[in-house]
Parts: C-alpha cells; sequence; structure tokens
C-alpha cells in the first residue's frame, strides 16, 4: 500500500496545528482553567478585576499563536510551495524540489486529527501537518496507512 499527496502549508494551517498542540499540553490546559476560574469568580460575586484578567488570559493565547503562526509561515521559505509526501510500507517521504527527507514508521512520535488536519508527529515537538482540503479523498487512505504501521496507542485520529 502506498499513498501519495500533495500539501500547501498556510497560516491557517499552521495556526490549526499551534492550537491543537498547545491546547493539548499541560500548560494549555492550565492557562485556559485559571482563565476560565477567573470569569467564574467574577460571577460569584469576585471584583470585575476578575473579568478582566480571566479574558485577557483567555484571549492572549490564541492570539499570540495567531500572530506566531503569520510570522512562521512568512519566515520559512519552505512553505511557500507545496509538498509532496509518499507513504510506503517502509515509513513516510517528503520531498520539495529536489530535496528529499524520510523517516521509518517505527520512528514516529504519534498521529492525532484536528477537524481541519491530520497531523503526524516526527518528535513531541515536530509534526507534519496534512489539511484535509488538500487531501481530499486520499484523506482516508492517508489514515489507513498511518494505522496501519504505527501501534494504536499512537494513533489518535477520528475521521
Amino acid at each position: 500500500m502506498e499513498v501519495e499527496f500533495d500539501v500547501k502549508i498556510t497560516p491557517g494551517a499552521l495556526y490549526d496545528y499551534m492550537l491543537f498542540h498547545t491546547y493539548t499540553s499541560a500548560s494549555g490546559l492550565i492557562g485556559s482553567a485559571v482563565g476560565a476560574l477567573l470569569v467564574v469568580g467574577f460571577f460569584m460575586g469576585a471584583g470585575v478585576i476578575f473579568l478582566i484578567a480571566g479574558a485577557v488570559i483567555l484571549a492572549y493565547l490564541p492570539w499570540t499563536l495567531f500572530i506566531k503562526s503569520r510570522q512562521q509561515y512568512l519566515a520559512n521559505p519552505a512553505f511557500k510551495n507545496s509538498l509532496h509526501y509518499k507513504m510506503t510500507e517502509e515509513g513516510v517521504e517528503v520531498s520539495q524540489g529536489e530535496e528529499v527527507q524520510s523517516q521509518k514508521w517505527e520512528d514516529m512520535y504519534k498521529a492525532v486529527s484536528t477537524p481541519r488536519s491530520l497531523i503526524l508527529y516526527t518528535s513531541p515537538v515536530n509534526a507534519s501537518v496534512f489539511p484535509r482540503k488538500d487531501l481530499g479523498e486520499k484523506t482516508v487512505g492517508v489514515i489507513r496507512i498511518i494505522s496501519a504501521h504505527m501501534p494504536p496507542k499512537k494513533v489518535k485520529i477520528r475521521q
């Protein structure tokens, strides 16, 4: 089984990845919980400062990730052109122009999904992002090959 496809990394795709990565980490969850508790504190009779602080905390992270995704897109020349992926029995190969990199399935960290993307982590902090709009009808094939070559505990993909 082999699947080939091209993806174009956009600021929106980067933002989707950053939101997922941040809000599934301890710091993202703690920040959200603190912000929500401050807002709840306001509604339980605490001062308006609780509402302001909670709103700032809840809005800060998504806003900074939005800005960061735009900056990262503009700063990385690799995002200007499409990336070509080839998933084989051995692993995943990504190419752009003359440059080719590959990674074996056993070296993959985990695979997850968001409503907008499939994300294949190559390490705890690095990942390949596959926007669903770019995958189109190949989405099912990509999910199948990932699921066939990675242990089930590492795959958290919803169709």
